[in-house]
Formats: structure tokens, sequence, C-alpha cells
């Protein structure tokens, strides 16, 4: 019995030392913590339906639904609302005159530039469809900004169409940019897509 004892007993003191130096040994490595990843987002396909008003129509998202303005009781402002994803492109609408255009556009330059703090670029890109009289500007607000990507629409007489993308959310571009990037190619849709009425 006391051999038996003994073996137990060794095997146990062997046991503990191999432990005691694996531990010891992988200790002396500096801890080196892993980066932050971010989950994989599926956006899918783009399917689109057309959505009117009075006063214009354009292509909508089927992922994305309208939702009047809460901010105001103004009659063609609305949301265009993602709930998938937290995202609104918050949209209004002015009638101008001649007189009035040069100030639209200012104020929506405004709007854009109002990022550039935070912003480490901003791109734009003219958008121009005589034949249907729509003009516009597409602006991509690179960064951690609260919007990534802003536009707006006229005929530059009459008619001043303008939308903002927000996320209800602390922006972070590198875990939202495969969202961005596909509500982006349903902005393009809509200014494609965009037509006046009456005209």
């Amino acid at each position: 019995m006391k051999i038996k004892r003994l073996k137990v007993e060794s095997f146990r003191l062997n046991l503990f030392v191999i432990l005691c130096l694996m531990v010891f040994f992988s200790c002396k490595q500096d801890y080196v913590p892993k980066p932050e990843g971010f989950l994989r987002i599926e956006t899918g396909k783009h399917d689109y339906s057309l959505s009117e008003t009075k006063i214009y129509s354009f292509n909508l998202s089927d992922k994305a639904i309208l939702e009047n303005s809460s901010e105001t009781k103004k009659e063609n402002w609305f949301n265009i609302v993602y709930p998938e994803w937290n995202a609104k492109i918050y949209c209004s609408y002015l009638n101008i005159t001649p007189k009035t255009f040069a100030n639209a556009i200012e104020d929506s330059h405004k709007f854009v530039y109002k990022h550039a703090v935070k912003a480490d670029a901003i791109n734009d890109s003219v958008y121009l469809n005589p034949a249907t009289k729509v003009y516009g500007m597409l602006y991509d607000i690179k960064g951690n900004v609260a919007s990534p990507v802003q536009f707006f629409l006229t005929d530059s007489c009459q008619h001043f169409f303008r939308g903002s993308l927000y996320f209800e959310e602390v922006p972070n571009n590198d875990s939202l940019s495969p969202i961005i990037e596909y509500i982006r190619q349903d902005i393009i849709e809509i200014m494609e897509s965009f037509r006046w009425k009456n005209k």
C-alpha cells in the first residue's frame, strides 16, 4: 500500500511541477490583444419600386419605408427609413424662385461642410439630366461623421429637393461602410430616376 501511495504522490508532484513550468514559460511573452473585429453585414441585392408625390417621383428601395417627418408638418418633407440598419435619409423639399435658388444651394453646401471638422475628405459629384430638367450634386463625406452621404436635386427655377443620410448610432465608418455603400447606391438610383411632375 505504501508503494502505491508513493507512486500516486510522486505522480501528483510531477504533474504539479509540469503545470508550474508550463505557466512559468507561457508567461514570458508580452500579451498582445487581438484587434477589434466587426460582424460581416450582408446587404443583399437592390430592388426598387416607384414612389410618387404630387410634385415628383423616384425609385425607392424595397428595404426602405417612407415616414412622415416628425420635425415638420410641411408637405413633401419625409424620411426614407432603413429599419434593418437604423438609418434614415432625411428629405426636404423647397419651392424656390430664380432669386431664392442661390440661397438654397448655399444652405445645402453649409449643411455638408458642417461635417468638415471631423471629415477626412468631402468629395462631390455633379449630376445633370437636361432631358428631365433634374440637376444636382452628390456629396460623399469620408470619416467618422454623422452624415456620410448628402445630395440635392433641382430644376434651378422652381423645385429644390435635398437628402441627408444619418445613422441612429455613434458613427463608425469601418463597421458601417458596407451599409453606407449600399444606401449610397440607393441614393444614386433616387437621383437617376427622379422626375418632376407637370414639366
